[in-house]
């Protein structure tokens, strides 16, 4: 059962979570009065919680709530893979100052809440103003056989990935892209990783282009169309790798028993068999949970 060995030490089991994560799915249910006086409670003191709209990959199976939020991706003059963090700026709110991370993409507002669940409101490289590195780095122990001649902490470049267009590995279909596992924001000592899962696709253009591929994406909504074609890069695109049900790290076309849960061609949960589809993107709600107050 892949857990983030940070959150989830061997000797607490799984009974950690109740205490420190259960609040995550269940705050995905809350509905509008409830989301608005949360917001109250916890925007301020709280360091940012409450209601976020994102852009995820979306949920297809399985108990997970919601779909898990899209990391914009920028291929470097240099040929290496960077994930965007949006801009740290400074505000006051309800007499207090406070400091949120937030941009424009694609006319989405892209802002650093979308990674406020799970825990990850309280790793350093998730704070607003964190002084962290924003490359995309190879995951150690990272489960895919092409990876396994990388360092831990490698950066990626687009030349890693020049086969994207024909690789598989005899689960599913080949040719939707090749998958990498990856970390990002992670690096400063101490820090807890921040696992991502970066995939480059020949989906993405088509998807840009409401074209027919995988699937028909003349349907995809306007306003994540062009969030998409902001947030990817030469077809490269990303997303926080932390399943919404109970935090566990999913995989896309790493696990052989994905193809019993319908989860070959998606990015599949083994702990609880969710599965999300990476070429279906959707905006969705959720309501972020508070960073640690400064």
């Amino acid at each position: 059962m892949p857990l983030d060995e940070d959150k989830y030490p061997g000797e607490s089991g799984r009974r950690r979570f109740i205490a420190g994560v259960v609040g995550s799915a269940a705050l995905a249910s809350v509905g509008a009065g409830g989301a608005a006086a949360l917001n109250t409670a916890t925007s301020v003191g709280g360091g940012g919680g409450g209601p976020t709209q994102y852009v995820a990959i979306e949920n297809t199976d399985g108990p997970a709530p919601r779909g898990m939020p899209v990391v914009p991706v920028e291929v470097t003059s240099g040929g290496e893979l960077r994930g965007v963090f949006p801009e740290a700026t400074t505000e006051e709110l309800g007499g207090q100052q406070i400091t949120v991370a937030e941009m424009d993409m694609g006319g989405t507002t892209y802002s650093s809440a979308w990674f406020q669940y799970c825990g990850i409101e309280q790793y350093e490289g998730a704070q607003p103003d964190a002084d962290a590195d924003d490359m995309l780095r190879s995951a150690s122990g990272p489960g895919y056989a092409w990876q396994s001649d990388l360092e831990g902490g490698e950066v990626l470049t687009v030349d890693m990935f020049e086969d994207y267009e024909t690789w598989g590995n005899g689960i599913g279909r080949d040719g939707l892209g090749k998958p990498a596992s990856a970390r990002w924001r992670s690096e400063a000592e101490g820090a807890k990783t921040i696992p991502v899962q970066v995939i480059r696709s020949p989906e993405i253009p088509k998807m840009i282009n409401g074209e027919q591929g995988f699937r028909d994406y003349s349907n995809l909504p306007g306003g994540v169309r062009n969030f998409i074609d902001a947030a990817t890069d030469q077809g490269f695109m990303a997303w926080l790798n932390k399943c919404t049900h109970f935090c566990c790290v999913p995989s896309f076309k790493q696990l052989e028993g994905s193809t019993n849960f319908g989860g070959a061609d998606g990015v599949y949960c083994q702990c609880h068999q969710s599965v999300y589809d990476p070429f279906s993107p959707v905006k969705k709600q959720f309501i972020a949970r508070p960073r640690p107050t400064e």
